[in-house]
């Protein structure tokens, strides 16, 4: 992998940049905002069009597995062709599946839109995230990671919001919705045709887009230690963001339509704050501490579907955003920050596979569950399977930090040639924990 400073055109002052980064970090939140923007209106499909929750977990597996491709295939194209042409690109392609949003009328029309939705997102995410490493103010170092790491989860937060408050206000909500997204991406493709290039074309763009993964030794072994948290954040995730509406109405059935798409913006207002406030925590304590969160989340999960409690429903979820984020940004550092800059790429491809893995495809097995069996049993298995991984997680990190404990730190023992991240010091800024980290010039 190329160093991101290697192709910049010249260096930037913190005034020249500070409006184009702006407009770059616009650019993640609203594209992961129209990601979340479906959730409050599933229930609307669902009975206009009478689908089962396998459908609707099919809808939303799409745009994950759709993304995952994007990334593998897309993430270092702008190093080559420059982050402007993808950007453009990416949005033209969000603004057409946005389009298909609002004018489908049926499943096919919704699987469709969620794959060129997820195809954009990929691809912008990683040529965004790029831009805002090259437009970073050097007396400010840690300012575009942090701004990598808090946009995405903040835009699904407030994706989800907004959609809800339409859902709940707005005539024809289900073409309303993606109408607001469409003139919000025309407005930013605008701004970035004024926007100066932050790269030099360089030769390779065709065999950039060659699907590759790449892990470590090192990375292998954060990722095991971590693998069990990481899967269950990320199903979780992908648990309220597919099947959270049909789950609060299972609760409470006498509730407003607009409560479901709430429940996954309690856990995606949750987790953005969380993010911001482990980035300086010890990677391996703040996954340790995520892992402990998941289980109350979905002990009281469990005590809502019992009780029919939406109280226990929405803290279920405020403690499982708790997790999400702090069980992300300490594994990924972990993970990450064990290998040299030219393997971080693959490193992150490798993690990110895990991850949206995790959260499609026990979401797809949940509606697969719930169509044979009832939402209810789909839900009481799929939080046992995901406190037995946090248990597991909890077990393995703790066991870690014990032996950690007990064993001098390789600094100790050999001086300061390698730095160990995973247990990094509270002043250690956060690296970047969002999509857009996934391909690491």
């Amino acid at each position: 992998m190329q160093s991101v400073s290697a192709g910049l055109v010249s260096p930037r002052t913190s005034t020249s940049g500070r409006l184009p980064f702006a407009l770059h970090v616009s650019i993640l939140i609203a594209l992961l905002a129209a990601s979340s923007a479906p959730t409050p209106l599933y229930p609307r499909y669902q009975a206009q069009w009478q689908l089962s929750a396998l459908d609707i977990t099919v809808v939303f597996s799409a745009y994950a597995l759709a993304l995952l491709i994007a990334l593998l295939t897309t993430g270092t194209l702008s190093d080559h062709v420059g982050r402007r042409p993808v950007l453009l690109g990416a949005l033209a392609v969000q603004v057409a599946s946005m389009a298909l949003f609002a004018t489908a009328g049926g499943l096919t029309a919704l699987i469709g839109a969620r794959v060129l939705q997820g195809i954009a997102t990929g691809a912008a995410t990683g040529a965004a995230g790029a831009a805002l490493l090259d437009l970073g103010d050097p007396a400010r170092p840690g300012r575009p990671a942090l701004a990598n790491s808090i946009a995405p989860v903040t835009g699904m937060a407030a994706g989800v919001l907004a959609a809800t408050l339409l859902v709940r206000f707005a005539p024809v909500p289900t073409i309303t919705v993606y109408a607001v997204l469409i003139a919000v991406f025309a407005a930013q493709a605008i701004a970035l045709v004024l926007t100066p290039e932050t790269v030099r074309r360089r030769p390779g763009a065709l065999r950039s887009t060659r699907p590759h993964l790449a892990l470590p030794p090192a990375a292998a072994h954060a990722l095991l230690l971590n693998g069990a948290g990481v899967v269950a954040v990320w199903a979780l995730g992908g648990f309220y963001s597919s099947l959270g509406p049909g789950f609060t109405r299972l609760i409470s059935p006498d509730g407003p339509d607009h409560a479901g798409g709430m429940v996954f913006f309690t856990m995606t207002a949750v987790a953005a704050p969380t993010v911001y406030f482990t980035r300086r925590m010890r990677a391996d304590v703040s996954a340790l501490v995520g892992s402990c969160a998941v289980i109350p989340a979905a002990v009281l999960t469990l005590g809502a579907l019992h009780l029919a409690g939406p109280v226990l429903l929405f803290a279920g979820a405020a403690l499982a955003g708790f997790g999400f984020g702090a069980v992300s940004q300490g594994a990924l550092r972990a993970v990450v920050d064990s290998v040299p800059a030219r393997e971080k790429g693959g490193t992150l491809a490798s993690y990110y596979v895990l991850s949206y893995l995790a959260m499609s495809l026990p979401a797809i097995g949940a509606g697969a569950l719930a169509a044979g069996f009832g939402l209810r049993a789909a839900a009481l298995a799929y939080a046992c399977c995901v406190a037995v991984l946090a248990t597991v997680a909890v077990a393995t990190q703790s066991a870690t930090l014990r032996g950690r404990r007990r064993s001098p730190s390789p600094d100790t023992r050999s001086g300061p040639a390698t730095r160990d991240y995973t247990s990094a010091s509270p002043g250690t800024p956060a690296p970047d924990i969002s999509l857009l980290a996934t391909h690491n010039r």
